[in-house]
């Protein structure tokens, strides 16, 4: 008994040290959000500033530059795929699981063979495509891509696989459709699912700085990740008012991680249940 709580209190004590280590960059990025410009690079580095300047937020979002323009953005793009890549990806996965079709598994592990591909490499086709649909150099180009995703069809289908067919078997017997046994039935059954990846998709969708650095010219509709680059200046980075605007930039993503949490947890509740 005293071998187990001791050993209990050392994996404790481990992994309390290892999530300490893990967040020390944040917790660098929050601290250095309230410092002067001469004290981000002390040594040893002052944790919990002496003369914390709490103006840096304010200065983030009242500059002239259009931080606040920026963050709407990236609000409006990620929220529009938090809500419409999990269902969409949900509508095929149903498909390639529940409805038999000639050569269905065939064309999921065609559809499987282009998470292999770079997405670098589909830059110059999708900037041709782009031009050709007159939506280059408009937030369509983000969001229209982003609404299709393989790994979150994957995903899904994998979920929806482990749901007894007797369950739709059944619906069926009583007149219920596709459409029906999608929307009632495996949605509200797939919420951890959903969940999880609508926090993966939101953080990639959030932080995504490649495509928004390509497809967008306009810097009224710059995301967040270029904005960023407003606090690099000629003489060196603004460190401080950068660790400011990333600290705000971290909100969006702690908020969705906690509105999700809870249906994960369920998730992997009914999961140990079931096991």
């Amino acid at each position: 008994m005293i071998r187990e709580r001791v050993a209990k209190s050392f994996n404790t004590i481990i992994m309390a040290l290892a999530s300490l280590l893990l967040l020390s960059p944040m917790i660098w990025m929050v601290s250095t959000s309230f410092k002067k410009p001469k004290d981000v690079f002390t040594y040893p580095i002052q944790w919990i500033p002496l003369d914390p300047v709490w103006t840096n937020h304010f200065k983030v979002w009242m500059t002239g530059d259009g931080f606040a323009l920026f963050y709407f953005n990236s609000l409006k793009i990620s929220l529009i795929l938090l809500i419409g890549a999990p269902l969409l990806a949900a509508f095929a996965a149903y498909g390639f699981s529940r409805i038999p079709f000639k050569g269905r598994d065939s064309i999921f592990l065609l559809y499987l063979c282009l998470m292999m591909i770079p997405p670098q490499v589909l830059f110059v086709p999708k900037f041709i495509m782009f031009d050709w649909m007159r939506i280059y150099n408009t937030h369509w180009a983000l969001i229209l891509p982003g609404l299709f995703t393989v790994f979150g069809v994957f995903m899904i289908r994998q979920f929806f696989m482990s749901i007894p067919h007797e369950i739709s078997e059944a619906a069926f017997i009583d007149g219920a459709g596709h459409f029906r046994i999608f929307f009632q039935l495996f949605l509200p059954l797939s919420k951890p699912v959903l969940a999880t990846f609508a926090i993966i998709d939101f953080t990639w969708t959030w932080n995504d700085y490649e495509n928004a650095l390509i497809f967008l010219l306009d810097k009224k509709l710059y995301t967040v990740p270029l904005g960023m680059q407003n606090f690099m200046l000629e003489a060196g980075v603004d460190y401080n008012l950068m660790m400011a605007a990333a600290t705000a930039g971290v909100v969006p993503l702690l908020i969705v991680f906690f509105l999700g949490q809870k249906y994960i947890i369920q998730g992997f509740a009914s999961s140990a249940v079931k096991g």
